[in-house]
């Protein structure tokens, strides 16, 4: 145990606090990056969560914190899941950060339904330039629209003086105190590009500036002995909390492709694959000469857009891709995987690159316009839930074997194609949602229907 006590063997207590805002864009990264590194710099451990599919701002919150970072959805990923997640946390953190998606009270299930659900409070990140006193108007009424939740207090960010500060705590109502002031300093703020923050390893050392900034601001602020002096948040485990997956993929190794052009993964998705068996052995596209030895292959999504010229140079990369796929070993390509297979790539400067060609279609950037939400993937093997975000489009590809099935819209999602054994899609995939049928999709043997919901997380 690390700093709290256990109420019984079947439940775990630790302070947490769910970090939420009115809207995307007021700084609940940058202020819960600030929030994991000041308890870290007090050897404190902290646990981070990324409500919603996010893989840019969990990598973000892991270097910051020290820790692992999971992302935490009631539809994609479902309440056991996330429970059990949060248990295990709790057993060994300091504190608990979960960081809220968009507006407290967007989406279905919201941020405020997942906070409700598990007796988190929640803390208010508000970008208070332009505003004084409305800002405490705007926190009134999140505060009041649902009796469910509780709201613990405001942080408000990009704050513009000692003025503007005694402003905004003055009209607060008592119930939600000022927590922190975080000053408008663009040193604090997090770089940002098309599709949200800029990857975390291409900027490692100016984050570790923003991280030390923004932790020295928020400790001035005295908010360290504020969150580890909250009531502890007791968390109890799922009821499946023995089950574990059937080691499916025993004696297979799956490449993972892992670089800079690669790396929109969730970390739950390769803790299942190794969970069940697996073998993983990451390599680059971009860098590596050859394909490591496998028996499946796994093409995430990521930013092919920005290094289409690197992968298109690759041609040993491109042969040993092409011998596999030849030899039908099983292929999950998701995105930025996707625009790999095609025949080319139209990057960001408007250069056409050739790609891959294991699937017929061009690839193109269509300026900030994009498609992005919830999605249950069709597949032969099983359906997988997951979410579409891009602002790339695929055209002359082939007939889709299925199209997603939105979240709750009755047109068709996001296009499945496959060729051979190569499974393609825009689709991000959630493998947690159904192992089972993650198994099959890597070329496991036999695998039981019935098994497939039994073993989630």
């Amino acid at each position: 145990m690390s700093g709290h006590e256990t109420l019984s063997e079947a439940s775990a207590t630790c302070p947490a606090v769910f970090v939420a805002a009115p809207a995307s864009g007021q700084g609940k990264t940058t202020v819960t990056a600030a929030l994991a590194r000041m308890l870290r710099r007090r050897s404190k451990v902290v646990r981070v969560f990324k409500t919603g599919p996010d893989y840019l701002d969990p990598r973000v919150l892991a270097q910051a914190s020290g820790q692992p970072v999971d992302s935490l959805d009631l539809w994609m990923a479902g309440e056991a899941y996330c429970r059990r997640r949060l248990y295990e946390a709790a057993r060994q953190a300091d504190l608990i950060l979960v960081e809220g998606a968009m507006g407290l009270f967007d989406g279905e299930p919201s941020s405020a339904d997942l906070a409700s659900l598990f007796g988190l409070p929640m803390v208010i990140v508000m970008d208070v330039k332009g505003m004084a006193q409305t800002a405490a108007a705007l926190v009134a009424g999140l505060a009041g629209f649902r009796d469910d939740i509780r709201i613990a207090g405001l942080i408000a960010n990009a704050c513009g003086s000692a003025r503007h500060r005694e402003l905004i705590e003055a009209a607060l109502p008592e119930s939600v105190p000022l927590l922190a002031a975080v000053p408008r300093d663009p040193a604090l703020a997090l770089p940002e590009r098309h599709l949200g923050l800029v990857q975390a390893e291409e900027i490692r050392d100016d984050l570790e500036a923003r991280f030390e900034a923004g932790a020295e601001a928020l400790e001035a602020e005295g908010l360290a002995e504020a969150l580890l002096g909250m009531a502890p948040v007791a968390f109890t485990p799922a009821p499946t909390e023995a089950a574990v997956p059937p080691a499916w993929l025993a004696g297979r190794t799956i490449a993972v492709a892992r670089d800079a052009a690669f790396s929109f993964i969730y970390q739950a998705n390769l803790d299942l694959l190794e969970r069940m068996g697996a073998t993983l052995r990451s390599f680059s596209p971009l860098t590596d000469a050859h394909l490591p030895p496998c028996d499946a292959l796994w093409l995430p999504g990521g930013y092919p857009e920005l290094h289409a010229a690197g992968l298109a140079e690759n041609v040993t990369m491109r042969d040993d891709i092409l011998r596999a796929f030849a030899a039908d070993l099983p292929i999950l390509a998701e995105c930025g995987g996707l625009l790999y297979c095609l025949e080319s790539l139209t990057d960001t400067d408007e250069q056409t690159h050739a790609m891959l060609g294991l699937l017929p279609g061009h690839g193109a950037m269509r300026g900030r316009r994009g498609c992005q939400g919830m999605q249950t993937a069709g597949l032969p093997e099983g359906p997988v839930r997951g979410h579409a975000h891009h602002r790339s489009q695929a055209s002359g590809t082939p007939e889709p074997i299925a199209h997603g099935q939105r979240q709750r819209h009755s047109a068709p999602g996001e296009a499945i194609y496959r060729a051979r054994r190569l499974t393609a899609t825009y689709l991000h995939l959630f493998f947690p949602d159904n192992p089972a049928a993650v198994a099959r999709l890597f070329g496991a043997g036999a695998v039981e229907a019935d098994s497939i919901k039994e073993c989630q997380g």
